[in-house]
């Protein structure tokens, strides 16, 4: 790989499903080395979570287990055997960073607390990553991205006011908490050299969703308000145009003098008025979106001045020119899956080179590159290891 920014960090990733697992490919996509260690005998339980390529459900198929973990090695360890516990000090004591994502309690279950690993080494920084903390009384409840958006209070001001509250598709509480957990170890690594001795970091991903919607906890905590589901009734509506749909802020004087004709109407004359009349003026703009395209709009109305955008589609996301002048996309090639697009770092740093550079580990892919070049098991020893259920 090229030298990216952190080319001289060492990363164990002891992690599975998304947040950690986003965490550390942040890491390796800057440069890091990052070894992924999975169970012998399953792995990360991502591996198992579709959608799979062709839909066949095999562990090295999984799309999001392939996005998730690009630029990492990946070796396998049964941390439950005293064995894999020795091994896995060892790899402590090469590393600079330990992520991990176990329930709380479970690494001193394992016989791996942070007090005994930091006699391995002292410097290191170890990242800990829960549904709600390393402490309180939530601490050892299970959770979902789901009862994360829900006990986070981001699912009160989503949907209609009159129906139910609504979700973010996909995994968004989860990718958030891998990005605070990303810059939690970036703050450690800086307090760690200010102090000269390793850290602990503590991750809630609950706390993550909570810390988001900051500002409906503020309203309420200093003048009683609180914030409900609009809906229909936001100033920040979605509206058919000719070929999908445009996402559309209520800035609407801007848009008046860009539309014309067809908002002029007493009804929206005032921002009392146009609160009151919300869903009149967004009919009055979705029907004259409805025989335009949507590409069009865009680049005409940005032209204008209007901060719209279409909602994008998979085609629109892969063939933005904006994202390939970038060069946000790369193309990987995949042993089990072959050539696919993969999405870059969400930053620049200078003109450094960031990944993502190579394809996500299959199950134990460099158990004979980590403990045979790195830690120097030989091939004898590494074949017993294997047979004994170890690696």
């Amino acid at each position: 790989m090229p030298d990216g920014a952190l080319s001289d960090l060492k990363v164990l990733d002891l992690t599975h499903y998304v947040a950690g697992p986003y965490c550390t490919k942040l890491l390796a996509g800057l440069g890091a080395t990052v070894i992924k260690v999975e169970r012998p005998d399953r792995g990360d339980p991502m591996r198992r979570i579709g959608p799979f390529y062709e839909d066949v459900p095999e562990a090295e198929r999984s799309c999001p287990f392939v996005y998730l973990n690009t630029d990492k090695l990946g070796v396998t360890l049964n941390l439950k055997a005293a064995t894999g516990v020795t091994i896995f000090e060892k790899l402590v004591r090469w590393a600079d960073i330990l992520v991990e994502g176990f329930r709380p309690g479970v690494m001193v279950r394992l016989g791996l607390p942070y007090e005994e690993l930091e006699k391995v080494n002292p410097g290191l920084v170890m990242v800990s990553i829960s549904n709600f903390g390393q402490t309180g009384p939530y601490r050892d409840y299970p959770l979902t991205d789901l009862t994360a958006q829900a006990l986070g209070g981001l699912m009160n001001e989503i949907g209609e006011p009159d129906n139910v509250p609504l979700k973010l598709g996909g995994y968004q509480a989860l990718y958030s908490a891998g990005v605070a957990a990303f810059t939690a170890t970036m703050t450690a690594l800086l307090t760690r050299e200010m102090r000269g001795a390793g850290q602990t970091v503590d991750v809630s991903i609950l706390e993550m969703v909570a810390y988001t919607e900051w500002h409906a906890s503020s309203y309420y905590a200093y003048n009683g308000q609180e914030r409900r589901r609009l809906g229909r009734y936001n100033q920040w509506k979605v509206l058919r145009c000719k070929d999908g749909h445009m996402g559309v802020v209520g800035q609407f004087p801007i848009i008046k003098d860009f539309v014309g004709e067809a908002l002029e109407d007493e009804r929206f004359a005032t921002p009392a008025l146009r609160h009151e009349h919300s869903l009149e003026w967004g009919a009055a703009l979705e029907t004259w979106l409805s025989d335009r395209p949507k590409l069009e709009l865009y680049h005409s109305g940005q032209a204008a001045g209007v901060p719209w955008g279409y909602i994008a589609d998979m085609e629109d996301l892969v063939g933005s020119p904006h994202y390939r002048e970038r060069s946000f996309f790369r193309e990987l090639d995949h042993p089990e899956i072959g050539s696919g697009s993969y999405a870059g770092q969400p930053f620049r740093i200078g003109d450094l080179p960031s990944g993502p550079w190579a394809p996500a580990p299959r199950l134990g892919e460099h158990n004979a590159q980590v403990y045979g070049k790195l830690m120097g098991y030989g091939r004898d020893e590494l074949a017993r290891l294997h047979e004994m259920g170890i690696v």
